[in-house]
């Protein structure tokens, strides 16, 4: 995809939704680390009715600390993988209560050595949490960035590296956002809606729907 249709392309996405943002529910940067982490193989749907009840009686590291695995287990257990996040998420709190005085640090190595930490979930929070300049590449994004044109890979980080380089500054602080629910409500894995898809003359994908 050239330079100057990579603009437009972003362009019509800000025009679309000039103020994107997660569908997770936070009110803090350890809440958005802690629901991204639920969120693995799970729905943000189902993520924020358990986090519902578990963020206002730990809202902090140190509350979710004291909850313990076996009470915070029973908060969670209507999400996917439950126990494994349940064992990751306390051994979380404890490293952030013990090395970053409950605060969640806005250092991708540090976040990557969190249990249940990966690149997708540190890019999120760096992003979404302290504005920095990633963008986390899950399974709606690689299917947009392949499917469109905007930028094909073999691989996640392959599709990462190349939206960092053909995004323009101006869009990569929302591009994250902008592309996740463009893939999630739009440009869907199996009936792509392009009827109502704002870039769809921009799109390189030869199997369109209109």
């Amino acid at each position: 995809m050239k330079k100057s249709v990579v603009e437009q392309f972003y362009q019509r996405l800000r025009e679309n939704n000039p103020a994107p943002t997660t569908e997770l529910d936070y009110a803090s940067p350890f809440q958005l680390l802690i629901a991204v982490i639920l969120s693995a193989q799970a729905t943000d749907v189902g993520v924020n009715k358990a986090t519902a009840r578990l963020f206002p009686v730990a809202p902090t590291a140190e509350t979710m600390l004291a909850l313990g695995e076996a009470t915070l287990t029973d908060y969670i257990k209507t999400i996917g993988l439950y126990r494994t996040k349940a064992r990751n998420v306390i051994a979380t709190c404890r490293i952030l209560v013990e090395q970053y005085g409950g605060e969640v640090p806005a250092d991708r190595t540090a976040l990557e050595a969190l249990p249940g930490v990966g690149r997708k979930t540190a890019n999120v929070v760096l992003n979404t949490a302290f504005g920095q300049p990633t963008i986390a590449v899950d399974t709606h994004i690689f299917r947009l960035g392949n499917r469109t044109g905007l930028a094909p890979g073999k691989t996640v980080l392959d599709v990462e590296n190349k939206l960092l380089r053909v995004t323009p500054r101006e869009f990569m602080k929302d591009a994250h956002h902008w592309l996740i629910l463009h893939g999630r409500y739009v440009c869907k894995a199996r009936k792509p809606e392009c009827s109502r898809c704002c870039v769809v003359d921009l799109c390189e994908f030869r199997g369109k729907t209109v």
